[in-house]
């Protein structure tokens, strides 16, 4: 069972970080807000004992984005009022337009895109968070590199 302390430190740690990925996944703060509490929740609940902090982390992320799947499939099923502007919450007017670009290409490229860039994982590590092969992530990240980059050229510059 988890601790308090260990609780907070956990979320403490790691709160940002998810929720920066699920924001990317769903483009909706507030739905990102609840798949990161939700995570937390698991995390209390499951209590799970973890080899490594990089252990600790890729579960988190790996709750995390298959919440947020569940979410969006949701919402495909029941069509609810639209997304709110990310931009107001995120991008400033000196941002390079990178951002926009990224949160229009499908969920399957920008999760590889985010967890590769931003979070500093390796190819073998997306394949283990996100239950891909590693050929898989490759393909993906190749993919999503050269959609981002049309979308980029074709729209900010």
């Amino acid at each position: 069972m988890l601790t308090s302390d260990c609780a907070r430190e956990a979320v403490g740690k790691y709160s940002d970080m998810l929720y920066r990925i699920c924001l990317v996944m769903l483009k909706n703060s507030a739905d990102a807000e609840d798949a990161v509490q939700e995570t937390f929740i698991k995390l209390f609940e499951k209590s799970p004992e973890f080899e490594s902090e990089g252990h600790e982390k890729a579960w988190l992320i790996k709750v995390a984005s298959n919440k947020c799947r569940d979410m969006l499939r949701f919402r495909t099923r029941h069509q609810t009022e639209g997304e709110e502007a990310l931009m107001s919450f995120t991008v400033e007017k000196t941002d390079s337009g990178i951002l926009e670009a990224l949160m229009e290409l499908k969920e399957k490229y920008r999760i590889i895109l985010v967890l590769y860039y931003v979070q500093d994982y390796n190819i073998n590590e997306i394949a283990e968070i996100t239950g891909l092969s590693q050929s898989a992530v490759k393909m993906r990240l190749s993919r999503g590199r050269k959609l981002l980059k049309e979308k980029y050229r074709k729209e900010y510059m």
